[in-house]
């Protein structure tokens, strides 16, 4: 399983930053450095990476999320900096539907600012936050989404938690990411492509190989879908469930805070 842990004689907990074990306290850093360097083709580069797939996965997410259409909706999109899911949960709730976009990197968010222009003032909120630590109240939230960030979250543990705290009663958790794929024919093309191509393709269009280097690995370390829910189960989620997609490429996780 992903995770932290401390090794003999360390007085530091360590994670994975992809093959890499790195310190804690260094992850974030260089997690942010990521996806400073991306922000600019984060979205297009999803479209060469997914072959366009990921917009199927989020329209997915969303049909699942279902946002009121006739009452008041608050929902938190976590490491949603560019404002895909925001957008599409906008235009799938009611007028009176309200998203928070939360992001440690700025980068992103500004992306998604600009990306959101005026049309949906009133309606959307973009903040500067750690997903371990949401500078948001307790209760307030009818639902939370993170989509391709959990991964990259130092200590998910702790992230699971903090969404738990911030959802009402009767509230929806919604992870979407990237899975273990499970049609053996389909691993092999699938790991061909993602060691030789990816990063190639990142080399190419965002000037960066080493950062999409990194995003494979981090696919290849994230736990499988029974650990990953075991762990929504432990921070106190019920009726906890997963959809494989895609052949097991991605995998949408759900939750619901019962109390």
């Amino acid at each position: 399983m992903s995770g932290t842990q401390t090794g003999a004689g360390d007085t530091e907990a360590t994670a994975d930053f992809g093959y890499e074990r790195v310190r804690l306290s260094e992850k974030q850093a260089r997690v942010d450095d990521v996806f400073r360097s991306v922000a600019r083709r984060y979205d297009l580069m999803n479209d060469l990476m997914s072959g366009g797939l990921h917009r199927a996965w989020k329209s997915h997410l969303i049909s699942m999320l279902r946002p009121s259409r006739t009452r008041p909706h608050r929902h938190l999109d976590v490491a949603g900096g560019t404002g895909d899911i925001a957008f599409r949960t906008l235009e799938a709730g009611g007028p009176e539907t309200h998203v928070t976009v939360l992001d440690i990197n700025e980068a992103m968010l500004r992306v998604g600012a600009e990306r959101a222009g005026t049309k949906y003032d009133g309606r959307i909120d973009f903040v500067t936050g750690n997903a371990e630590t949401l500078p948001l109240p307790a209760g307030h939230f009818d639902s939370y989404t993170i989509a391709f960030g959990i991964r990259n979250v130092p200590r998910i543990d702790v992230a699971l938690r903090e969404a738990h705290r911030v959802l009402k009663p009767g509230g929806r958790f919604l992870c979407l990411e990237f899975s273990r794929v499970d049609l053996p024919v389909l691993e092999k093309i699938y790991d061909a492509y993602s060691f030789h191509v990816i990063p190639r393709i990142g080399e190419r269009v965002a000037g960066d190989r080493d950062s999409y280097q990194y995003l494979v690995e981090s696919i290849r370390k994230f736990p499988s879908p029974e650990a990953f829910a075991r762990m929504i189960a432990a921070a106190g989620f019920s009726h906890v469930s997963h959809r494989r997609l895609s052949g097991g490429i991605v995998a949408i996780h759900s939750g619901w805070k019962i109390s």
